[in-house]
């Protein structure tokens, strides 16, 4: 069976996955780019995005690792764009342009329908209503043998940490303190959850810690 897998989700070392106040000037939230700074320094980044080379140490094998073996991945609706509420209309595709990154079927959690939206490179976004369950298993039908990136945002991959549904995550700690935003951890027990450490590996710009569901007893 396919496995649900967190990937290079980036973190501050106060347990922030995003700055506050999203918008459309700040998707990821003021100071969230700090987040990213390991990401858009490597070859997988820059490469995809017209910025020269790009670095090809430690941050860039991870970033690319990332990208691979991915069947489906399910976001949610903020990570999707910055619209609240009913779709006022179907004009807003993303923040990624004609063509995204995924390459794969996307399912994006919300509470308004949507047709689904077909965009270039077999980029396929299906919007759900009914629940992360309901993603998950449509997202497993998607994947196959595959892995299932959930992409976050934070209140994403804390609704499916709560639910125990994550089998591993990857998460990239940046050596700074936002303060303010969204905290991954807060009031979540992992340990209790089933959680526990697998590794770290140090790359150039980011500490990378591996976490895994423990097996059944």
């Amino acid at each position: 069976m396919s496995k649900l897998c967190v990937k290079c989700f980036s973190l501050s070392l106060d347990g922030y996955g995003a700055g506050p106040d999203q918008s459309l000037d700040y998707p990821l939230g003021k100071r969230g780019p700090e987040l990213m700074e390991w990401f858009f320094a490597t070859r997988a980044w820059c490469s995809t995005h017209g910025l020269g080379d790009g670095e090809t140490g430690i941050d860039n094998g991870i970033a690319e690792a990332g990208m691979k073996n991915n069947g489906a991945w399910i976001l949610g609706r903020n990570m999707f764009g910055p619209v609240r509420g009913p779709w006022p209309d179907e004009n807003w595709k993303g923040w990624w342009g004609e063509e995204p990154p995924y390459h794969v079927p996307v399912f994006v959690l919300t509470h308004h329908a949507r047709k689904p939206l077909e965009m270039k490179g077999g980029n396929t976004f299906f919007f759900v209503t009914d629940g992360i369950e309901s993603a998950l298993k449509q997202a497993r039908a998607a994947a196959g043998d595959k892995d299932i990136r959930l992409g976050g945002g934070v209140a994403t991959v804390r609704e499916y940490l709560h639910a125990g549904l994550i089998d591993e995550l990857h998460l990239a700690v940046r050596p700074i303190l936002l303060g303010r935003g969204e905290n991954l951890f807060a009031g979540i027990d992992m340990d209790a959850l089933g959680y526990e450490g697998v590794k770290s590996v140090a790359g150039e710009r980011a500490t990378h810690m591996y976490l895994r569901k423990r097996a059944a007893a």
